[in-house]
């Protein structure tokens, strides 16, 4: 299936790096050192939804940086009936960038895999996440020296599913679409963005999406090794 491929751009969010359940560490860690009492479980049956609602107006240029920052807080707080004053949801906002990037789980056997394919294959990564940021989670999880690009929406200027930043990872890497696999857990953003300008796309679901038929899925990241 994928035989004429030569590099292998991933999603990093969602796809290698947990992000789930480093941000349920993160909240763990800043409201307990804010002193908010506050159940962490309703707090975060909330507050993922609603972030994953907020990267989509954020991916789609309907709200700011700052807006999704903010608003995402604000939404969940507003839910759980706990009342916070706006500039302790930005003092929030502000540690939870700053806290993030210190945990660093990943995904089982993501390691496993970068090590199987970094022989055969170049690596690189197109995410939409800030660049500071995801540079800090590259590091700290020790998975930074597999990738050749290393492609954010902030620099490019525009985010996923946006042909322009698949088309600027594809000059970098200089290598052609029809020998390039994208491999990430949005189906909008990294699967229809990618195929928009013609790379082949492997679908990690991540989160338990129905089936499609718009490339092939995963459930584990350790089923690439028996596709590649």
């Amino acid at each position: 299936m994928f035989k004429a491929i030569t590099d292998i751009f991933f999603d990093l969010d969602h796809t290698l790096w947990d992000f789930e359940k480093n941000s349920a560490l993160t909240f763990q860690k800043i409201l307990k050192e804010r002193r908010l009492r506050v159940d962490l479980e309703a707090f975060l049956n909330f507050y993922i939804p609603i972030n994953l609602d907020y990267w989509k107006l954020y991916r789609e240029d309907k709200i700011s940086k700052s807006d999704l920052r903010y608003q995402r807080l604000k939404k969940t707080f507003d839910q759980i009936n706990v009342e916070v004053s706006d500039e302790l949801i930005n003092s929030l906002a502000d540690d939870y960038i700053e806290h993030l990037s210190s945990f660093t789980n990943l995904f089982p056997h993501t390691q496993d895999v970068l090590d199987y394919l970094s022989p055969k294959y170049r690596l690189h990564i197109i995410t939409n996440g800030f660049q500071e940021i995801q540079e800090k989670k590259l590091k700290g999880a020790n998975i930074h020296h597999y990738f050749d690009q290393i492609i954010n929406s902030e620099t490019a200027g525009v985010k996923k599913p946006h042909p322009y930043i698949f088309e600027l990872a594809l000059e970098k890497a200089e290598v052609h679409p029809k020998n390039s696999l994208m491999i990430g857990d949005s189906l909008e953003a990294d699967i229809m963005g990618a195929q928009s300008v013609g790379l082949h796309t492997l679908h990690f679901n991540a989160h338990k999406e129905p089936q499609h038929d718009l490339c092939k899925m995963i459930d584990s990241l350790i089923e690439i090794k028996s596709i590649l």
